[in-house]
Parts: C-alpha cells; structure tokens; sequence
C-alpha cells in the first residue's frame, strides 16, 4: 500500500523536551514537521470560523421568520438523528475510502448548502422549512466528515506528536468558538443575514482549496467495505478496549450531566446581572483556550487515562462550585475552570484514542468518538432545562456538576484499566507506535 508520510521527519524521532518558559507554551513540532497538518489545520480554522456566522445567523433567522422559541429549539432536533446516524456510517466509510477525498466533497458539499442558505435569504420572502432541511443535511455532512478528519490525523502527524497535534486542533476550535460569535453578531445586527452567510460560504472555498492540496490518503489493505456490519466490528473492537470505553463513557458523562450552557441566561437572571451573560458563555471556552496557549507540558505526560478521570472529574466540581456561588465573579471564574479541565481531558482522550487504534480501525472508532462527545452535550441541555423547572435553575447546576464528578469516580473504579494506563507500556500504543516506526523505515 503507498500512503502518506506522516511527517516530514523519521517517525521514531523522539521529540525535544521545551525548556525555560518554552515548556509552557504550545509544542509546534506537529505544524513544524507535517505539511499536510498545517493545511489542515488552517483549512480548519478558517471554515471553523465562518461556519459559527452561520451557527448564530440561523436561529436569528428563525426568530425573526417565526417568532416562536419552539421552532428556534426544534433545529437541535432535526440536527440529532444525521448526527447518530451518519457519525456511525461515516466511520466506516473513512476507513473504507481515500479520507482526502471524502474530507474534499463533504466541504464542498457543505458549501453548497451554505449557498442555499444565501439564496434563501435574499428572497423578498424567505422561507422556513429550508432552514430546516439544510440543518439537517449539514448535520449529516459534518457527521460524515469528522471521522475522516480525526482518523486523517495519525497519519500525517508523527506517533510522538499527537498528544501535541491534539492541543494545537482545540486551539483551533476555541479561536474560532470566541471569536466567530462575536463577529457574527455584529455582522447580523449590523449588516443582516445575507452577509453572515456570504461571508461563510468565503471561507468554505478556501477551505476546499485547502483541503484539495493534502496528499492522498488511501484505505488500508485490511479495511472492509462500507456497512453496518463493519461499524459493528469497530463497536466490537472498542467493547474490548477498556481503557478507550472508559474515555467515550466520562466524556459522556461530563457533558450529560454538567453542561449548563441551557439555564445560563436564566442564571445571569437570578445573580441579578444579566449583562454577565455574555461573559458566562465565553468563560468555559476560555479556560479551554488557557490550556491550549500553555501546553507544551502534555507532550510530557503519559498516564492519560488517569489525567482524563481527574480532569472531567474536575470540570463536574468546578459547575457544581458554579451553582453554589452567590457572586457572578466566582461564577465565571468557576466556569473559566471548568473549561479548563474540560480541554485536559478532551486532549488526553484524543492522545489515547490516536495513538492506540489501528490505522484501518480509526474512521469508525472515530465515529464512535463523534457521538461520545456531540450527542452528550445535546441531551444535557434537556436535562439541565428539565432539572431547572423541577428544582430551580441553581439546583440544576450544582447538581449536576456533582453527578458528573460521582459518575467519573463511579466510572474510573468499574474501568480499573483507564487510571493504570501508560503510553510508555501500553501494549496497544507500544504496538501501533512500532508499526509506524517499520512503516517509516521501510519508506
């Protein structure tokens, strides 16, 4: 089989350790050595970045076609069954095709819709139920896309680096979660919906010039064909992998029971500062953005599994902390933590899942992986809002911050296998990282 190099340098290179003030910062070894990697990862920030105009622009949208809070609610509905089920194919298919080119044709496709979107608002009379189809078929491309995306990663970028790849890739993420809603808002407000859209469908092309110029990136030899019997043998596989069950199940957990972005508008209402809720939203993406700027020291780290338990276990008390406190400045300083531990444990949970599956396994353990963290936190807005109008809006925090904390210590002791993981002596990583080294070797 002829495949990409994964990095420009020999693959068994052991990376340099930061020194001084440098162990704090981002490690750029990943971006340094992949080619591939930076126009991913650029490719990435920019449709990121454009795709949150769109993220704000539909809701506002609808508010304004319908007026009602219902039909604004209803678009995480007919988003969450192409999430479930199109995650799960588009594994199988990411091990199945060249990842390159089912990365290339879903954001052209996405594009596309995109384009509908504009059209759609340019008419004298925009209509609804458009809005409605196009949120679904975006779903279901961002679900096909995102296996191939993160199964891509190991391939391109070198077994030592991905733990660093990793924290570079939220990065990413948290500059465009800050500031695409910020400039959407003001392009909304100021220069209307039509804008908000050309500007996205912008960065889509970019992003497909971008994407257009990766190497090709092939099926493996030991790939199966598309279908639900080969997403079962990825399930089987992850079933057998303890240690991986135990990061699908904490992230599920986390976001389930302790994500309290739903009840945050209220929340700003009881503290009698309602000016804070802008603040509240962007405090748990910039605790995560903190890590991010300084973690150079995860490169250094190899018992992940035991930084994943304490990070998310972390996170449930810090929103639990959050719903006790009286102040809106401890509030937000609870959730500037909790994003903090939140991007801990979603970093070492890439490491272990990148640096642990085979190669012709990835895409659909990817998939798997896609539900473990997309599918939590849109169930736990229901249960936030439910909790808040049984038991007041405080109670749904703080309770749920400790369920989440009791259920990833209930989980870490059923799932001994996670806290003794060790990169170093792993027999799944030891393995992968001496196949990719033989790979190197033998060109």
């Amino acid at each position: 089989m002829t495949e990409t190099s994964p990095t420009d340098v020999p693959a068994g290179t052991p990376a340099e350790p930061p020194a001084g003030l440098r162990a704090l910062l981002p490690d750029l070894a990943p971006w340094r050595a992949s080619q591939d990697f930076r126009r991913l990862w650029v490719s990435g920030l920019i449709t990121n970045f454009g795709s949150f105009l769109t993220f704000v622009a539909l809701p506002v949208q609808i508010k304004e076609l319908t007026g009602s809070a219902a039909a604004v609610g209803a678009i995480g509905a007919v988003e969450l069954v192409p999430l479930v089920v199109f995650g799960l194919y588009g594994g199988a298919l990411a091990d199945a095709w060249d990842k390159r080119k089912l990365i290339l044709w879903t954001e052209a496709g996405q594009g596309v819709l995109c384009a509908t979107l504009l059209v759609n608002a340019l008419l004298p009379s925009p209509a609804v139920w458009p809005l409605y189809v196009i949120a679904a078929f975006t779903s279901a491309l961002g679900a096909v896309q995102r296996p191939a995306l993160d199964s891509l990663i190991p391939r391109i970028v070198a077994h030592e680096h991905l733990p660093a790849a990793a924290s570079l890739n939220a990065l990413r993420w948290q500059v465009g979660g800050i500031a695409g809603p910020a400039l959407a808002g003001v392009v909304v407000a100021y220069a209307g919906l039509g804008w908000a859209y050309a500007v996205d469908l912008a960065t889509f092309a970019a992003s497909v010039a971008l994407v257009a110029g990766l190497a090709s990136s092939p099926a493996s030899h030991e790939a199966g064909r598309p279908s639900w019997a080969a997403i079962a043998e990825g399930a089987r596989y992850a079933w057998s992998r303890k240690e991986l069950l135990g990061t699908y199940a904490v992230g599920v957990a986390a976001m389930l029971l302790a994500m309290p972005l739903a009840v945050l508008p209220f929340l700003a209402d009881e503290l009698d500062a309602e000016w804070s809720l802008g603040l509240m939203y962007a405090a748990i993406p910039a605790g995560s953005l903190l890590v991010s700027v300084s973690s150079g020291w995860t490169s250094r780290v190899h018992r992940h599994g035991r930084m994943v338990v304490l990070a998310a276990a972390g996170w449930g008390l810090a929103i639990a902390a959050a719903g006790f406190a009286g102040n809106v400045w401890l509030v937000l300083l609870c959730f500037v933590l909790a994003g903090a531990c939140d991007m801990v444990s979603g970093v070492f949970r890439s490491a272990m899942w990148n640096q642990t599956i085979p190669d012709e396994l990835r895409g659909r353990l990817a998939g798997i992986e896609l539900l473990s963290y997309s599918v939590g936190p849109q169930l736990g807005q229901v249960r936030a809002g439910g909790t808040a109008a049984l038991a007041g809006v405080r109670a749904s925090v703080w309770s749920g911050g400790l369920l989440c904390a009791g259920a990833v210590g209930l989980l870490a002791l059923c799932l001994p296998t996670m806290m003794t993981y060790d990169a170093r002596t792993n027999e799944h990583a030891v393995r992968l990282r001496e196949r990719r080294a033989a790979d190197a070797a033998g060109g």
